[in-house]
């Protein structure tokens, strides 16, 4: 009686369970099938010329996903819209729009992507000092002239408060399409509390704001007790822009953090231009070691230490790399002198030169002057005091490789960094121990010069704490001699101490030393004159001042200089003679120009009729009144 029971009961659970019979012994399941593919960002616009990564993502019949970006076949509907590479990278060719497919195995993905028009072309101000010969001269300012810069036509036009220092120049990119928010003239500034603000430039507006420091961090305290940046360390260097770099343009910046357990970091950033968003998988974190035997080393090998540094120096974008330059906080060891480059489109490290391996000391600080670079690929930087080795090699080399001190020719051939020449003081050695070391300023390219034979010269300046003036021939820099200093030309105690940089325009270079007048140095037969050929009135004290220069062409010169004070001073002067000053924040009755307290090596910045000039607390945003 009890077997049909049973067999009722079998043929119960076998319909209960049926779907999930285990296959027999030594059979596998059925291998789960690619049922879709999701293509993304989806449905976005980018501008002709700039480019956007897609990733491919697959959904199987379990459920699962994975990331197939780079085994799916990519297509653009119209490659005269965009085109798209194996790796699902599309790049904008013409407006209009197109769709970006991936298949595999039959199936198919897809979005739309918009191509617009670039916007108008207008004034940019994309690096430190305007170019990579770190002229800072702007040519194509058509409103403010020698004429309507005056206390009764010009002024502060209103103060952007931002949420730290402003160490870094401020920088201004014409014309960017804002998603869902139209075109905008964006002024990009960056702050000692690790934050980027994008606001439009004619009405201080912001546009957005990002924070770069990850959760549960804070920005670096004043390592060691230094008070060279501080109350806190965040973004010290000038940011750099390539507007083509992404799909909306793209910031490159280098922030410091440390974590609740101590630990600090250097990372390397690269955000949208147009929503601040993270781009090419950053950031990225800075690790470096160099072989030698020097301050921190270890197992032959210098290693850098995140704590150590500041990236003081701005940063330089050349030929799709970007490059960091390192500097210690006041002078405490262990510190070398590092500078790192990156590839701008995937952040990963190209190459890592230390200059004083078997040594010490001797990083970049420059005063925030980021390196200039020529159009064969050659960086120029002045290090600070540190270890030179006297001893020369057959060539002229230091034979330890230490070059500390010196004024350097850096080779980035094959995207490998080198030293190719230099120059070094006779008494490189001697000045480094007096800490009058030639870091302290920046190194500036003049434009191809004839000299009186009719040879065309390649000749770069830089000067530090000496107050000497250097004009180096880029060719052929000197090296070193230990009994005098074998240079195309030098100008003794030509000016104050220089804690900053030069600017150039139409064929004169300008300083402004520590304590010194701002002075007008004159060019002719591919030397500069022996004396100022015009100065301003007034001084500048510590640190001088760092100047720029707006004009039309070669016409209407007008040169910038900020005055580190409380309150902080904007002076303009006419560029042929810089004894007549056109206009100073001060002059307007009741202080109606005071624009906030002045940030030391802050650099002026002029674009389509403005000046900006960054604060401890905010920009301060110059312009005609009527």
């Amino acid at each position: 009686m009890r077997r049909p029971q049973l067999a009722a009961l079998a043929l119960v659970l076998a319909g209960c369970g049926g779907s999930r019979t285990a296959p027999p012994p030594g059979q596998l399941p059925p291998a789960p099938t690619l049922v879709s593919i999701a293509v993304t960002p989806a449905n976005l616009s980018i501008a002709t010329g700039n480019t956007q990564q897609f990733t491919a993502t697959s959904t199987f019949s379990d459920n699962t996903t994975k990331d197939a970006t780079g085994s799916v076949v990519w297509s653009s509907s119209v490659p005269a819209t965009a085109t798209i590479t194996a790796r699902g990278l599309a790049s904008g060719v013409a407006p209009g729009s197109t769709s970006i497919q991936a298949t595999s195995a039959g199936i198919s993905g897809a979005t739309t992507l918009t191509v617009t028009a670039l916007p108008p072309s207008g004034t940019d101000v994309l690096t430190y000092h305007n170019d990579n010969a770190r002229t800072g001269q702007n040519l194509s300012e058509t409103t403010l002239t020698p004429t309507n810069v005056t206390a009764a036509n010009f002024g502060l036009l209103f103060v952007i408060p931002v949420d730290g220092k402003v160490d870094a120049q401020p920088l201004y990119a014409s014309n960017i399409a804002i998603p869902n928010n139209g075109i905008h003239n964006v002024l990009v500034v960056a702050t000692e509390h690790d934050t980027i603000y994008a606001f439009d430039a004619d009405s201080g507006a912001k546009i957005w704001q990002v924070s770069l420091l990850k959760p549960g961090e804070t920005t670096s305290e004043a390592r060691f007790g230094c008070t060279q940046v501080s109350p806190e360390i965040g973004i010290t260097a000038t940011p750099v822009i390539d507007r083509n770099a992404g799909p909306n343009g793209t910031i490159y910046a280098v922030a410091m953090s440390k974590n609740g357990g101590g630990t600090y970091f250097q990372r390397l950033h690269a955000l949208n231009l147009a929503t601040g968003a993270e781009e090419f998988s950053g950031p990225q974190d800075v690790h470096a070691t160099f072989p030698g035997s020097g301050d921190n080393s270890n197992n032959g090998s210098v290693v850098f230490d995140a704590g150590a540094y500041k990236e003081r120096p701005g940063l330089l974008l050349l030929n799709g790399v970007v490059y960091t330059s390192w500097s210690s906080h006041c002078d405490i060891r262990p510190y070398t002198g590092w500078i790192i480059s990156y590839d701008q489109k995937t952040l990963a490290q190209l190459s890592v030169l230390n200059i004083v391996p078997n040594g010490n000391e001797a990083s970049f600080w420059n005063s925030g002057a980021a390196p200039p670079a020529d159009s064969s690929g050659n960086i120029y930087q002045l290090a600070g005091n540190g270890t030179f080795d006297p001893t020369l090699n057959s060539a002229g080399f230091p034979a330890q490789g230490d070059f500390g001190n010196a004024f350097l020719k850096i080779s980035t051939s094959s995207n490998r960094l080198s030293v190719s020449d230099y120059f070094a003081m006779f008494n490189t050695a001697s000045e480094s121990n007096a800490d009058t070391d030639l870091g302290s300023g920046g190194a500036m390219l003049l434009p191809d010069l004839t000299d009186s034979s009719g040879k065309i010269r390649h000749l770069a300046v830089g000067a530090g704490k000496d107050g000497n003036i250097y004009v180096v021939d880029r060719d052929n820099m000197g090296k070193f001699n230990s009994g005098s200093n074998n240079i195309y030309q030098q100008l003794s105690s030509a000016i104050g101490g220089e804690f900053g940089m030069p600017a150039y325009f139409n064929n004169a270079i300008y300083y402004g030393g520590v304590s010194d007048n701002l002075k007008a140095f004159s060019i002719s037969s591919a030397k500069l004159s022996a004396t100022a050929a015009s100065q301003s009135g007034n001084t500048f004290g510590y640190p001088g001042t760092t100047p720029s220069v707006s004009a039309n062409g070669s016409s209407s010169g007008v040169v910038w200089a900020a005055e580190n004070t409380d309150p902080a001073v904007l002076h303009a002067y006419d560029a042929s003679n810089l004894a007549r000053e056109l206009y100073n924040s001060n002059q307007a009755a009741n202080g109606r120009d005071h624009f906030g307290t002045g940030n030391k090596f802050i650099v002026p910045t002029i674009a389509n009729g403005k000046v900006f000039v960054g604060t401890t607390n905010g920009v301060g945003v110059f312009g005609l009144l009527h």
